[in-house]
């Protein structure tokens, strides 16, 4: 009899659940249908005209990195290709107005956007998705801040096609839910959440940028983290198992996300199914869309698609590739995966090892250019500025915060050597930015740029490849000491094969092949 109670209690308690739901997704749905109309009006466009509303995720879309080139590259594309669409942009930037972030994306990318197809939807909450929000377990706080900024996002408005192009695959879920997986879904990937170079970085217990000393000296911490890796794991492939199409970055972000997307944990799969985690497994798995599960295939295997990004090289072929000056110059957003402290320790240690590069006509200079989102991004370059003096490099070091994309170009123009030194860089617009304008790249040898970027051109060099400071500082003396043909040569490979592998067109196309089928 008590069973039969608890039972009933139970069912009862999932029917009171649905309908709750029901009325508070309906209720969601009107909200959103009464927002479009209102964006339709004041955009200026006839409501008979039924445009498609395509919703961007992408809650920094005001940081000026390679991720927002891609971003507004993709946008400007659509309203040339598809002038029926209208861009909405859910960004936390709430501290700028539409007008000021256009001007921006002008005057740091030379991307002209028009307003009359373009929204914004403006969160309030994007805190949750930042480190500092976090301090323990940051990823998947992370992930289920960004979860909370989805409903924020879908509770204003609702568009007809969901694209995440920032890396919150976690979003997607909400999404399903919120839209009982009515709308399409696609994702353009960076970098994945996790992956299992992550994993078995903690299992061997490694130091790294994800893994911490204090965790990799400890056994029993290293053991807690693999399982926390692996709960994470489990569920960024469920995430990433709903949308439509995927587009991955670079080879290495693609071979990433298709061993995420045929990842398997047979742990991890019993543990959800036998105690309340089962919870989590319906949440993640509920709302699949009808039209994908009768018209694919359950044995075929999904996979990302490869969409170089953008790079827009028209002004930097134009430059001269001889007359450069000994700048060795860095491109980079100060976040602390792209590893600054790095280029400045590998730059103390060619000036130690050449001593006459500290004057005279055979002087350096380092110059680190990037941009700055908050305040942890400041304090991180100061942080630099100290790192710096602690080397005793300062005189020959300068940093230029949130520079304008004239400026960039000024500088493109007038350096020797690209350095970048991020472990597993997905991609490297900005060492494509270095080749297209015959700047020899220095970098890391891992990820797009060892892959993808800084490869052989008819069997020639095109740059260099790098572990540790000693092997930056060499390969940067070695550029240094180049004779002119020699630098003229590789200059020009670099240049050839950026303009002719990675120009905005390839992307273009590449981004509409992708979402060929669910755009107007």
């Amino acid at each position: 009899m008590a069973f039969a109670i608890s039972l009933l209690c139970l069912l009862l308690t999932g029917v009171i659940g649905i309908i709750v739901f029901t009325a508070y997704t309906n209720k969601l749905a009107r909200r959103s249908a009464q927002a479009r109309h209102a964006i339709i009006e004041n955009l200026g466009i006839s409501a008979t005209s039924k445009p498609q509303f395509i919703g961007y995720f992408h809650p920094y879309c005001n940081a000026g990195g390679g991720g927002e080139r891609v971003l507004w590259t993709a946008i400007a594309a659509t309203q040339r290709a598809h002038p029926n669409c209208i861009s909405l942009v859910y960004t936390g930037d709430v501290d700028v107005t539409k007008e000021q972030i256009i001007d921006q994306v002008e005057a740091r990318f030379d991307i002209s956007l028009d307003p009359k197809s373009l929204h914004f939807v403006f969160l309030k909450n994007r805190r949750l998705v930042e480190d500092a929000a976090w301090p323990r377990f940051t990823l998947i706080g992370q992930s289920l801040g960004s979860m909370f900024l989805a409903w924020e996002a879908l509770s204003q408005v609702i568009p007809d096609l969901y694209i995440d192009s920032m890396g919150y695959a976690f979003t997607f879920h909400v999404v399903a839910w919120i839209t009982k997986g009515s709308i399409p879904m696609g994702a353009y990937v960076h970098y994945p959440t996790i992956s299992t170079d992550m994993l078995a970085r903690v299992k061997a217990r490694k130091v790294g940028h994800t893994n911490s000393g204090d965790v990799a000296g400890s056994l029993v911490l290293s053991l807690g983290k693999t399982w926390y890796y692996r709960f994470l794991m489990y569920h960024y492939s469920l995430a990433l198992s709903r949308p439509s199409f995927i587009m991955a970055n670079s080879s290495w972000t693609k071979n990433h996300i298709d061993a995420i997307l045929s990842h398997s944990d047979p742990v991890m799969n019993t543990m959800h199914f036998l105690n309340p985690l089962f919870a989590l497994r319906l949440f993640a798995t509920m709302f699949k869309r009808p039209k994908e599960l009768h018209t694919e295939s359950t044995s075929k295997r999904r996979e990302a698609k490869i969409v170089y990004p953008p790079c827009d090289t028209r002004e930097m072929v134009q430059f001269p590739l001889d007359k450069r000056e000994r700048i060795i110059l860095s491109i980079a957003q100060f976040r602390p995966e792209k590893d600054h402290p790095a280029q400045l320790r590998a730059f103390a240690q060619l000036l130690a090892d050449h001593p006459s590069y500290t004057s005279g006509s055979t002087s350096v200079k380092l110059f680190l250019l990037g941009g700055a989102r908050n305040e942890d991004d400041h304090a991180r370059v100061q942080s630099l500025r100290d790192l710096a003096k602690e080397l005793d490099i300062t005189p020959h070091v300068q940093f230029i915060v949130n520079a304008s994309y004239p400026e960039m170009l000024g500088w493109l123009a007038m350096a020797s050597i690209g350095l970048s030194t991020m472990v597993d860089e997905h991609f490297g617009i900005n060492v494509v930015e270095f080749m297209a304008a015959g700047v020899i790249p220095v970098t890391h040898a891992s990820g797009g740029p060892l892959h993808d970027i800084v490869v052989p051109l008819d069997g020639e060099a095109t740059g260099f490849h790098a572990r540790d400071p000693q092997s930056f500082a060499n390969a940067m003396h070695t550029v240094l000491s180049m004779n002119q043909s020699e630098e003229q040569a590789m200059r020009t490979r670099a240049r050839t094969w950026a303009v002719s592998a990675f120009a905005e067109e390839c992307f273009v196309e590449g981004w509409e092949a992708a979402w060929k089928g669910w755009v107007q």
